[in-house]
């Protein structure tokens, strides 16, 4: 078997694909890409299936060394790209030869970026995906993160030199604004509450993770302390006692027990997963007619996009 080498692995690099999808009823999680929008565009220029496995790169200080002729591409947030020591443009196809060594950098916007190669990390499934969950063990080489010397296999491949074109690329650098569809238990909240909620700015706090961004910013009291364990979707925003937001993301626990305000739309998580401790956020409330707009136009624009070509 062939395929890269790790050389340095990086503060937390895992493996991912789409996601361990339909098996939340024996509690194991979904898991996938955090910014899914970056994880398709890195599978989309290399002509990958959009289900293709990649690396996500949190932070940054991931080094490999490649055993076989292939392609790279690495997306998402502004990780230096360097080949052989020479920075590299991101969002853009690079063929790489057996020997060279690929570094993404330590990012300078944005917490994670995404490596893909051409034809996609070759990655046993584990219950129908390789994504990774280290909480649950599963997924990844052996359920963990990457580790110096593992060995990523993949097959020999050229590809044609593509570039998602600068206009496209989203944008890392600002605060944000995201964007909430109130739920069921939204009753729990008085007027006063949700207002002050969708009114104020948000601070992420470093306890922010696979799992779930806990925020920190104007206390936000439900009339109840807490409700029986149910299933959580991908998104929602709890508030535990002590009156903080946590958005609940890939690798949540199935079923939880905090009253949920609503949740936010898939688009606009992605968007705050790129976000790092002390940024700010802050919510707006949308009705489920406009993020189905909101989801199939993004659908519309992305299959729009013309790549540039670089041959």
């Amino acid at each position: 078997m062939s395929g890269f080498k790790v050389v340095q692995p990086g503060i937390l690099t895992l493996i991912q694909d789409g996601g361990r999808i339909g098996h939340h009823r024996i509690g194991l999680t979904t898991g996938g890409p955090l910014d899914r929008e970056a994880f398709l565009w890195a599978n989309r220029l290399l002509g990958n299936s959009s289900n293709a496995t990649v690396l996500e790169v949190s932070i940054g200080g991931l080094m490999l060394e490649a055993q076989i002729d292939s392609a790279i591409v690495l997306t998402g947030g502004e990780l230096p790209l360097k080949i052989n020591g020479v920075e590299q443009e991101r969002w853009c196809v690079h063929p790489v030869k057996a020997g060279d060594r690929i570094e993404a950098g330590f990012s300078t916007a944005g917490a994670r970026g995404y490596l893909a190669v051409a034809g996609g990390f070759q990655i046993a499934y584990s219950f129908d995906s390789a994504a990774t969950v280290t909480r649950e063990s599963l997924g990844g080489l052996n359920g963990d993160k990457l580790a110096q010397g593992d060995l990523l296999v993949a097959q020999p491949a050229t590809v044609p030199r593509l570039r998602l074109p600068e206009q496209h690329r989203p944008d890392y650098s600002a605060d944000v604004t995201l964007r909430v569809i109130c739920g069921y238990q939204q009753h729990a909240f008085s007027q006063v509450q949700k207002r002050m909620f969708f009114s104020s700015e948000y601070t992420v706090t470093d306890r922010a993770d696979r799992m779930g961004y806990r925020l920190e910013g104007p206390q936000i009291t439900p009339s109840i302390d807490g409700i029986l364990s149910e299933g959580i979707c991908h998104g929602a925003i709890q508030v535990p006692a002590d009156g903080q937001p946590i958005v609940l993301l890939n690798d949540r626990q199935t079923i939880g027990g905090y009253p949920k305000i609503g949740s936010m739309i898939a688009r606009d998580t992605g968007r705050m997963c790129q976000l790092l401790s002390g940024a700010k956020v802050s919510f707006e409330e949308i009705s489920v007619e406009d993020a189905h707009n909101l989801h199939w136009l993004a659908q519309r624009r992305s299959a729009q996009v013309e790549l540039e070509s670089l041959d």
